[in-house]
């Protein structure tokens, strides 16, 4: 499927969790089933509650403090922030300062982001969660960016590990159970499979709640 998916088939992307959507990615042999490992949800529960986040990634590049041969952002990179997207935040591996605090929430909400991933740390995690905003990230720290890190590029590839991918314009969800990347080529894909799965779990939990044996139920429909 070439250029943009439907108004349509975005929606009915939005309508499944995490799970289900790695699930399909992984029958399409996308790397690692677009599951980005170590990120999890710290705001506004920790791994808990109904929050979902879903939108088009803005990617965001951060390179350590002491390079000064990278490219610089002609302004803050929050302030790249637009309605209903998620900014994804590369910060080089290995540090332990933060990348994202209150402030930058605050400017994030004034500007309509539907929450942020951060591939690092962020810090003021009380204020976070007084805002409601959704934060997923691999971890917190005290530390603020400065002197630490700086934000280079945006809107460029990022990578996560290996083979797998952040681009601008990828659908990422957030959920309790992790997060997922779905490059726009393979909505329609994925929502054939999901749609085709959720169909056969109907009829598995169904099933296992008349008493069938999961091994049975499992080897029965779920072929």
């Amino acid at each position: 499927m070439a250029g943009k998916p439907s108004g349509a088939l975005i929606q009915a992307l939005k309508a499944f969790t995490t799970c289900d959507i790695g699930d399909a990615l992984i029958k399409l042999k996308y790397p690692y089933g677009g599951f980005l490992d170590g990120i999890s949800m710290f705001s506004p529960e920790r791994q808990a509650g109904s929050t979902k986040i879903f939108g088009e990634a803005i990617t965001v590049k951060m390179v350590d403090a002491s390079d000064k041969t990278s490219p610089s952002l002609p302004k803050h990179f929050c302030d790249y922030n637009e309605p209903g997207k998620i900014m994804f935040i590369s910060q080089p591996p290995g540090m332990y300062s933060a990348c994202w605090g209150g402030l930058m929430t605050t400017r994030a909400k004034y500007l309509g982001a539907e929450g942020v991933i951060v591939d690092g740390r962020f810090r003021d995690i009380l204020e976070q969660r007084e805002m409601g905003f959704p934060v997923f990230a691999r971890g917190i720290s005290i530390l603020g960016s400065n002197g630490f890190t700086r934000s280079s590029e945006i809107n460029v590839p990022v990578r996560f590990k290996d083979n797998l991918w952040i681009n601008p314009g990828d659908y990422l969800m957030g959920d309790a159970d992790g997060v997922v990347v779905v490059p726009a080529s393979h909505v329609e894909s994925v929502v054939e499979l999901c749609r085709d799965r959720k169909a056969i779990d109907d009829l598995t939990f169904e099933s296992l709640r008349n008493g069938e044996p999961i091994g049975n139920a499992i080897s029965r429909l779920r072929k």
